[in-house]
């Protein structure tokens, strides 16, 4: 058997235009490594409720792996998250992913990503976010995509805009030790939603039979 018969996820393929969503493989990690030390944010700032980017460069790439490794051995059908490497006219840029729980019941889950600096400012973030979109609202029947950021991080929540989310609530959320700050939730409804250009998808049948979707598509 092939290693995406075995693990579905492992099978997908999202294109749209120059943009590619691909499975983060153990070979495709090294350059997301490599990323991540060439910085996702500047240093005095921290977008991620989870403070990841703060871990010394000399501990960075193990958690980066590990953390990995730790979302594919946690999926269930209850709750799992689906994380795929983002490249960019045939370059590795950042990730792009979507979490959720009792999928088959909520139809709905939340989109996070990061781009390494050197990508930030041209438009690649709405382009990773609008793919995603598509993919989950066009072959897995959702009916709501949430995001949440925080409100002093204006490029994440621009891309919100942008791609048709409307304001959903402002949470305290921790990220650094001992600080809070509002977060800004968001929702998307298919009504509201503002494509880019159309996906291209590989590998959709067996990933929607792998988390219980059993209807075909396309």
């Amino acid at each position: 058997m092939e290693l995406s018969e075995i693990w579905p996820p492992f099978g997908l393929r999202i294109e749209a235009g120059p943009l590619v969503l691909r499975p983060i493989t153990d070979d495709v990690m090294p350059a997301l490594v490599d990323l991540a030390l060439g910085g996702v944010h500047e240093p005095d700032r921290m977008p991620f409720f989870v403070p990841w980017t703060d871990a010394p460069p000399d501990r960075l790439p193990a958690n980066y792996v590990q953390y990995q490794w730790g979302r594919r051995a946690s999926w269930t059908r209850e709750h799992w998250g689906l994380e795929l490497a983002v490249e960019y006219e045939g370059r590795i840029v950042g990730t792009q992913g979507i979490t959720t729980e009792d999928y088959l019941i909520t139809r709905t889950g939340e989109t996070g990503s990061w781009l390494g600096r050197a990508h930030h400012g041209q438009g690649i973030g709405t382009k990773m976010r609008q793919a995603i979109c598509a993919f989950v609202f066009d072959y897995l029947d959702a009916e709501e995509i949430t995001s949440a950021a925080f409100a002093d991080n204006p490029a994440s929540n621009a891309v919100s805009r942008k791609v048709g989310y409307q304001p959903n609530g402002l949470m305290r959320k921790t990220r650094r030790p001992e600080e809070w700050h509002g977060s800004q939730q968001w929702l998307l409804t298919p009504s509201r939603f503002v494509r880019g250009e159309p996906i291209r998808v590989a590998g959709a049948q067996a990933f929607r039979e792998f988390i219980g979707l059993e209807s075909r598509v396309g």
